[in-house]
């Protein structure tokens, strides 16, 4: 029998995953987007790492509020022997025995210019913050892409075996016919083992469609944090009214709206700030100081209320031979930046390309499919019309039932193959989390 090896691998392309004798629970993709959103472990990791750079940032601007200190002491002193110098050149001892020493201070530093370090140092964090917050936003977008993928192979997997055996009743029923014809010799016994064994390849395709259906299965319960056991049901009706709305045509949306293109932009501000913060050391430090002390000695001294209030300036010389290096690796990481923005931005124009002639690609193909299922059953009803009335053999009447088989799967996966490659191309443009109104991060 001449069976076409299309067979089992367009059944296989098509395919992925399960049929279970279990409850089934229906989910909507939108449903199913905002479920992933609110419960994966990425989006959990992006948003802890946007609350981290927040706290980073608010740490930087709070080097630009003033130090205030205060401390005490109190000491015990053993034997301490005081010496008292006075003004005429005499000397003289203390009065009682000093035993104790008390120590009170407050002190308080408020910068005021240190090289334009501080202010550089919130828009470096500020620009982190940002670009973090960018990125949550593109993990978003990739795991709402994740998810589309996983409902699309659901659905092509369970609409691909459903066909598979309503196409199998008729191969049985056909080896029942068979059965009869052969014990009354009308037909060789080949015929009959050639109509059985296309059953059993029609069965083995419905297992391995299965095994596949129940892997994405998992993958997309797991993704969403459902309980192992669901059986996740995807029906056609939810694709019925589907519109595909603004479809890109070229790259412009893409380099607008990625958001791991936009936090790359955001870092290469980052890396400009750094490097002001490395050219700092070059600049003297200034702050004004003050205090307050209180100071007693016991039978020597008593200090009270001596205020003071100055300004100090810091500058360190060995900076002007070091720090020369330490600006040239803040200059290297800010080109490294820009180099990686270049690159990302190449790569995104060839993604988007591909993803437009994908998606065009999807539509033209459904346009086919339409046509061949009509060809492919015409065929079938010729041929079995033939065979009926013995001018065409078994091999041509399996090989029409398999071509028709072929093209009913195709039509059926068709529109969902056209929906996810528009989902893929929204992805690359950076319009995908916008479609499934996203609360922010």
């Amino acid at each position: 029998m001449k069976i076409s090896p299309l067979f089992v691998f367009g059944i296989l392309c098509w395919g992925t995953s399960t049929v279970s004798a279990q409850e089934k629970t229906h989910l909507k993709l939108e449903d199913a987007v905002q479920l992933a959103w609110t419960k994966s472990n990425e989006i959990s990791l992006a948003t802890s790492k946007v609350a981290t750079k927040k706290y980073e940032l608010q740490a930087s601007k709070n080097n630009q509020y003033p130090d205030l200190k205060l401390s005490g002491q109190y000491q015990h002193l053993t034997s301490a022997k005081i010496d008292m110098k006075s003004s005429s050149g005499g000397s003289g001892l203390a009065a009682g025995p000093v035993d104790r020493l008390l120590l009170g201070q407050v002190t308080a530093s408020v910068p005021v210019f240190a090289g334009f370090k501080i202010q550089n140092n919130i828009a470096l964090h500020d620009n982190l913050y940002l670009a973090e917050t960018a990125n949550a936003v593109q993990s978003k977008e990739e795991i709402a892409l994740k998810v589309v993928n996983y409902y699309a192979s659901l659905y092509k997997a369970q609409k691909t075996i459903e066909i598979l055996k309503e196409n199998q009743k008729r191969a049985k029923q056909r080896v029942v016919d068979f059965i009869d014809l052969e014990k009354n010799g009308i037909i060789p016994r080949n015929d009959l083992l050639k109509s059985q064994l296309q059953v059993s390849k029609i069965q083995l395709a419905i297992d391995e469609a299965t095994n596949n259906l129940n892997i994405v299965n998992f993958y997309l319960v797991n993704l969403l944090k459902l309980d192992t056991n669901t059986q996740i049901e995807i029906k056609e009706s939810d694709f019925v009214n589907f519109q595909m709305n603004n479809v890109p045509s070229d790259e412009t949306p893409a380099l607008e709206n990625r958001k791991d293109l936009e936090a790359l932009r955001f870092q290469a501000k980052a890396s400009q700030s750094n490097i002001k913060i490395a050219r700092s050391a070059y600049f003297p430090s200034i702050a004004i100081l003050g205090g307050y002390t209180a100071l007693e000695l016991h039978n020597v001294v008593s200090v009270q209320n001596a205020m003071n209030i100055g300004v100090g300036i810091s500058y360190d010389f060995t900076s002007l031979l070091k720090n020369d290096v330490l600006v040239k690796v803040a200059e290297s990481k800010a080109m490294e930046v820009q180099n990686a923005e270049a690159i990302l931005t190449d790569y995104i124009k060839v993604q988007v390309q591909k993803a437009i002639e994908d998606y065009q690609l999807a539509i033209k193909q459904d346009l086919v499919y339409a046509e061949a299922i009509d060809q492919a059953s015409e065929n079938y009803r010729i041929v079995k019309d033939k065979y009926d009335n013995g001018l065409s053999n078994t091999n041509d009447l399996l090989e029409a039932d398999v071509d028709q088989l072929t093209a009913k799967i195709n039509k059926a996966l068709g529109k969902a193959n056209i929906i996810q490659k528009y989902y893929e191309l929204l992805s690359v443009t950076g319009q995908l989390t916008t479609t499934f109104n996203p609360s922010k991060i």
